[in-house]
Parts: structure tokens; sequence; C-alpha cells
């Protein structure tokens, strides 16, 4: 009795829910706008164009990987699981290799390697800012590319957050002056090759993340969480 109860009901239910929409059209027409907007683009700028259509690639990547960094710090506290986490790190360990090949090729050839003037100094700042930046995630539920990627998908709060986002990064461009003067500037720089060499520095990096890998991968197993 109770087993034709429950199939009357899922029955019941099944006529209930309305029959999903093919998305196929929306699809291909969002395709096709894409590819237009970025055909007109590319008459106005080349590098414009080239942003437009990465930044719709990305977004595709970012969208069917479900990537984000607060998922990858937070997940293993919340579920055990760490899928994310090795995946990130993964990503990290190639963008490594391909940047430190990069930023070699202009060391040999005497130029200006790129990015040394991102190289800031380490402090407090930096202790605090990761503390605040990452609570600031978690409690938004996003990093700054998860956010942009559920933004896109339609969620409120993540367009909150986003908002949000940008008002405290202007508000930090503004004060940051003041910030760097009074607790950055002090700091050292800290430039790996420079201590380690280049190979010493790429090769210290990948055994940290290495580290980290086999130790995420045994945390998701002593949680019970490996799938």
């Amino acid at each position: 009795m109770a087993e034709q109860t429950r199939t009357a009901s899922s029955r019941r239910s099944s006529t209930r829910r309305k029959p999903k929409k093919n998305q196929i059209p929306f699809g291909l027409l969002t395709v096709a706008a894409i590819v237009l907007i970025g055909l007109w683009l590319n008459t106005r700028s080349t590098t414009i164009a080239f942003f437009w259509m990465t930044g719709n690639i990305f977004g595709y990547i970012l969208q069917k990987g479900r990537v984000c960094f607060t998922a990858s710090m937070r997940d293993p506290y919340l579920t055990g699981g760490t899928t994310l986490t090795r995946a990130i790190i993964i990503a990290l360990a190639v963008t490594t290799i391909g940047f430190t090949a990069i930023k070699y090729g202009y060391s040999v050839a005497g130029l200006p390697i790129p990015g040394m003037g991102f190289v800031q100094p380490v402090s407090i700042a930096t202790v605090l800012g990761g503390i605040i930046f990452g609570t600031g995630m978690v409690i938004a539920g996003g990093c700054a590319s998860g956010t942009l990627m559920r933004v896109g998908e339609g969620f409120i709060m993540n367009t909150i957050a986003l908002v949000f986002f940008v008002v405290g990064s202007l508000w930090g461009a503004h004060d940051f002056g003041w910030w760097s003067e009074k607790f950055i500037s002090n700091g050292p720089r800290i430039f790996l090759p420079d201590i380690f060499g280049w190979f010493g520095a790429v090769a210290l990096q990948l055994l940290v993340l290495f580290a980290l890998y086999v130790f995420a991968e045994r945390y998701e197993i002593k949680r019970g969480a490996s799938h």
C-alpha cells in the first residue's frame, strides 16, 4: 500500500513539472551574437576584440569547470572534498612553469623581466589582507572569478557582492598610497630566483605544491569524502 502511494505521488509530481524548454536555439543565438560583436570590435580595435573573445572563452571554461578559489579553500572544511583544491594546485604548477619560462627568456636576453614591478614587499599587511579578503570571499560565496561567473548565471547575491567588490576596490585604490607608505613599503621584496636561482626557485615551488597536493589527497581520504 505504501509503495502504491509513493508511486502515485511520484506520478502526480512528474505530471506537474513543466517540460524543459529547448536551450539549443538560445545557445546558437548567443554564439552568433558573440562572434558578430567580436567582428565589430575587431574593426575598432584588435586588442579589444581579442579580450572579448578570450573573456567569453574563459567564462565558459569557468562555468563548466565550476572553478572557484573560494570553494577550493572552503570545501575541505565543509565537505572534506579536495577535488577542486587539487585542480587549483595543478593549475598553479602549470602556470609556475609557463610564467617562469617567459621571465627566464627575458632575463637571458638581457631584457627587463615582465611583472617585476608587481613584486610587492611582504609585511603584516599581506597577512591581514589575505585574512580579510578570504573571509569576504567565503561570506560572498565566491572569489573574483567565481563571482563574475555566477553573475553571468543570474545569481542576485553575487551581483550584490560584485557591486561591493567594485566599491571596495575603488576605496582601496584611493587609500593605497597611505597604506603603502605606512605599512607596506618597509617590508622586504622577495623574488625567489634572486635567492635560489631560476631552477632552484621553480623546483622549490613545485615541491611545495606537490606536498600540498599529496596532503589534500590524503586529507580527503581521511575525511571519507573521496569519490
